[in-house]
């Protein structure tokens, strides 16, 4: 596995430190050009689905019940196969999940890299 997964904005500043650079929203960032971006991968189908991110809409009291919500997801055969991406990017470079979310401790980008961590292969 990665000897780092990490998290943070879209926005922000790419570093050298990033790795690889995976966006896990299954939107595309508002105002952002994809040249821009400077994104290795765009992997939407291991975000939430879109019932279960409208529900959240990132209400942080929810947060609690959103996670066990998007690990449940994270189970199917669509989010298995783009986890299984992101493994093998991780086990040979740094990964850096990316989010437009303004709340990044209260994101998906978040609950995946805890979840990418602790199910190691």
């Amino acid at each position: 596995m990665a000897k780092r997964i990490t998290y943070r904005r879209v926005y922000e500043e790419t570093a050298p430190e990033d790795g690889k650079r995976v966006l896990v929203d299954r939107v595309w960032p508002r105002g952002m050009r994809k040249d821009d971006a400077h994104l290795d991968e765009w992997l939407r189908d291991v975000a939430p689905s879109t019932d279960l991110r409208r529900w959240y809409g990132h209400e942080p009291s929810r947060f609690a019940e959103f996670r066990r919500r998007y690990l449940s997801e994270l189970k199917d055969a669509g989010h298995q196969r783009a986890a299984e991406q992101l493994r093998n990017l991780a086990a040979h470079d740094k990964l850096t999940l990316l989010t437009a979310t303004k709340d990044v401790e209260h994101s998906q980008a978040a609950v995946l890299a805890e979840w990418l961590t602790q199910t190691r292969r």
